[in-house]
């Protein structure tokens, strides 16, 4: 019978790039629901947005072409309020999904400034809901190459379903054919972005990013591995409290450092 995935992406519900996936996964037998934002909000992270102001959240009805069977809405806000109203029954869900799929993004999430990136964002923010996903990104070219992505996220939705729950699973594709590609290879996190980046002060007192030359990358990163004309996957965690001893020892310098300001109960409980 297939899965029950809520499909996303943060480009827009009308982005090329999240109907050819939503097709791809169709064509594997799965049923679908796609919630995206309605407008870019690229670079959202997971945010949700003043969702603790009330008022509810602005949604419209959406037919996508080759998709007029599947149940298509564009929210007035970013990816992970869509993924979190799907979890918790919205978009006519009984539940959550079996899996969250977001993208398929157009441009490469990799290196640490997936933090930043509202595909991954969507997908860490399922993962903190209880459901695995998988984020998708491709290599913005011209034109724009989505079939070996959409097929590469086929074949992952399978595995990552019966993997451990909360599973999280970066994959990245070169804008090459899908018999072009070198292989799938597991990848780490390039230290940086796949950018380098700088602020420059504008005449009208605004802060400008300017983006440089690439970062040199490690051979078995993640963007190291697409430009050699790989696709990539990389398990990502969202938020959690890090067990190691680095932080530990760090948490234990700001308790000591703290101790004059509190009184001793309130020392002992923090320290407990």
């Amino acid at each position: 019978m297939g899965l029950s995935i809520l499909v996303t992406n943060d480009d827009g519900v009308a982005a090329p790039g999240i109907s050819a996936l939503a097709r791809a996964l169709l064509a594997g037998g799965h049923r679908l629901v796609v919630a995206a934002p309605l407008e870019d909000r690229s670079g959202s992270g997971a945010g949700v947005g003043p969702v603790h102001l009330g008022g509810g959240t602005a949604y419209e009805r959406f037919e996508l072409p080759g998709l007029e069977q599947v149940p298509v809405y564009g929210i007035d806000g970013p990816p992970a309020l869509a993924v979190m109203l799907g979890c918790l029954g919205g978009f006519g869900l009984e539940g959550p999904p079996d899996l969250v799929v977001s993208g398929i993004n157009c441009g490469y999430n990799t290196g640490r400034a997936v933090l930043h990136s509202g595909t991954v964002g969507a997908a860490l923010t399922a993962a903190n809901l209880g459901v695995s996903a998988l984020a998708v990104s491709v290599q913005a070219t011209e034109p724009l190459l989505f079939d070996a992505a959409g097929a590469l996220a086929g074949a992952a939705v399978g595995p990552l379903s019966r993997a451990a729950p909360r599973t999280v699973i970066n994959l990245n594709v070169p804008g090459l054919p899908l018999e072009e590609l070198r292989g799938l290879r597991r990848a780490r996190l390039h230290a940086a972005g796949s950018v380098t980046a700088h602020v420059v002060e504008t005449p009208d007192t605004r802060l400008e990013i300017k983006f440089g030359a690439p970062a040199p990358p490690d051979p078995d990163s993640d963007v190291g591995l697409t430009a050699a004309g790989y696709a990539t996957l990389t398990p990502l965690a969202g938020v959690g409290e890090d067990a190691g001893p680095g932080a530990a020892e760090g948490t234990a310098a700001v308790i000591e450092a703290s101790a004059g300001l509190l009184s001793p109960p309130a020392l002992d409980e923090a320290a407990s």
